[in-house]
């Protein structure tokens, strides 16, 4: 495509150079570059794009995008703009020739649950004959392949990048997950949503966002310019949380609105719900008529989730029924309270759960199943929401018998200093320890649970790594605790004071 139809879309402050090149691809990222390409200078979290514009000339850029050009030490075009990640954005779409208008897109935003509602949505589809894809914080899914997520909601030319991929796999559809750090950045600007779901908002991010008010503006960005583009559009919203009675009054007018809960008022309800150990049965009154459920995965959350899935499928025309029986058979999401089978008659889960709201709907949920006592390993990301980390240590406190604080993933802060902040929170309730070492504190929990006893290890779900300051180490909690599980054998499990 050459420069000149591209640059229409972003509305120049100033071009110098050429504007007849041939653009042969797209790049945020100086080290992508390749010869022919357009680099877009973003600013950064620790450093300014505009510091690698030669580095992008040198590995043969034929135009720059910035929004404070540089004397440049070889020849390419120069283009500055306001907003450089509007331009990528709107470049974007124009190179990959807006691919979401030739697919049904429903995006999924919110604090807890986005995963597990993306993969029901997903299977949903499936079932449909939509043939789904799949951009959301555990994976992305282009048609067969299957590609490790980098980050929850990617940056704009990765995401047209890989819808167009999409369609070129035989995909009709896209389920996404839709980040608040992606909507402030512009990386979902463009996009033509058939649905957008919202699943509730509850405190974290405040390190990005400063104020709950900010990350629910952020939030709701994505139902404001819901409908705007070709399609008709549906808004859907759990009422169930006072984020979403808000947002649900104030969505935008030309976008449908389905709100969803176990709220009498919802559009979409769960009525007669009961809940065990074996999952959940409930009726879901619709504008469809009336259906039963029955759920595997625990835990009222999941009903939640199942309500907001539902609902985005009856959006594009597929039946309750049909929600009700893919549902019936799901398993959880990897790393969504993924129950770990052993032979030593606890119970053990892995969960991502990390944030307060998160980890006390998980241990509600285990403790309405758990005979014995409930035992929680946790800890809390390094350069996130501080504020949170004593609000956590309450919450395990307050909801499990035992708790072990230990390392998530530091990052550069002092893991010990983080541990000590979690700890803070539970003041006289609850009985904890402290192991910095998070493998040894699995294997504490372990070797403390007896029959009737629940494990639950929370914090990094189905993440396969470890992050610190200067390194990034294999670990997934999962294959740890099946390893520990595996040397453990017969060995019996530590005897309590007073047997």
């Amino acid at each position: 495509m050459r420069l000149d139809t591209l640059i229409k879309k972003i509305q120049p402050e100033t071009v110098k150079g050429s504007k007849s090149v041939e653009i042969e691809g797209l790049a945020y990222d100086s080290r992508q570059v390749r010869p022919g390409f357009l680099f877009v200078a973003l600013h950064g979290q620790n450093r300014e794009g505009a510091e690698f514009l030669d580095d992008a000339v040198h590995r043969g850029a034929a135009a720059i995008v910035s929004e404070e050009p540089r004397p440049l030490r070889r020849d390419a075009t120069q283009i500055q703009v306001r907003d450089a990640r509007l331009a990528l954005a709107q470049l974007a779409c124009a190179y990959y020739g807006e691919p979401s208008s030739k697919l049904d897109v429903v995006g999924i935003t919110g604090t807890n649950g986005k995963s597990t509602t993306s993969f029901m949505v997903r299977d949903i589809l499936r079932a449909g004959g939509r043939t789904p894809g799949l951009l959301g914080t555990i994976r992305y899914e282009i048609g067969e392949r299957c590609i490790p997520a980098l980050r929850t909601t990617p940056e704009a030319t990765d995401i047209q990048s890989m819808l167009d991929q999409m369609i070129r796999a035989g995909c009709r559809s896209v389920v996404m997950e839709v980040s608040s750090h992606g909507l402030v950045q512009k990386r979902t600007w463009g996009l033509d949503f058939d649905v957008a779901v919202f699943t509730n908002l509850t405190r974290d991010h405040l390190d990005y966002h400063e104020t709950m008010e900010n990350y629910f503006d952020a939030k709701a960005t994505l139902f404001q310019e819901l409908g705007k583009k070709s399609k008709a559009a549906t808004a859907v919203i759990n009422i169930d949380d006072p984020w979403g009675v808000r947002l649900a009054a104030s969505h935008a007018p030309q976008a449908g609105l389905l709100t969803y809960g176990l709220h009498p008022e919802a559009m979409m309800r769960a009525e007669e719900v009961h809940c065990s150990a074996e999952g959940s049965s409930f009726w879901v009154a619709s504008p469809w008529g009336r259906v039963r459920f029955q759920l595997k995965v625990l835990g009222r959350f999941n009903i939640s989730n199942a309500l907001a899935a539902t609902a985005a499928c009856g959006a594009l025309g597929i039946k309750p029924e049909t929600s009700a029986e893919v549902l019936a058979s799901m398993k959880p999401a990897p790393g969504r309270l993924e129950q770990i089978p052993n032979e030593r008659g606890a119970l053990v889960f892995v969960d991502y759960a990390h944030t307060d709201d998160a980890l006390a709907n998980v241990l509600q949920t285990l403790r309405e199943i758990t005979k014995g006592r409930l035992i929680a390993v946790f800890g809390c990301g390094g350069r996130r929401d501080r504020a949170k980390r004593p609000l956590m240590g309450a919450v395990a406190g307050r909801m499990a018998d035992f708790s072990i604080v230990t390392s998530d993933n530091p990052r550069n802060e002092d893991p010990v200093d983080i541990i000590v902040q979690v700890a803070a929170g539970f003041g006289f309730s609850g009985q904890f320890e402290m192991e910095l070492d998070r493998r040894k504190a699995i294997a504490r929990a372990l070797s403390m649970a007896r029959e009737g006893d629940t494990v639950l290890i929370a914090g990094k779900g189905h993440e396969n790594y470890q992050e610190f300051a200067n390194t990034i180490i294999p670990f997934d909690d999962r294959d740890v605790v099946r390893e520990l599980l595996r040397n453990m054998g017969n060995q019996k499990p530590e005897t309590r004071e007073g047997e």
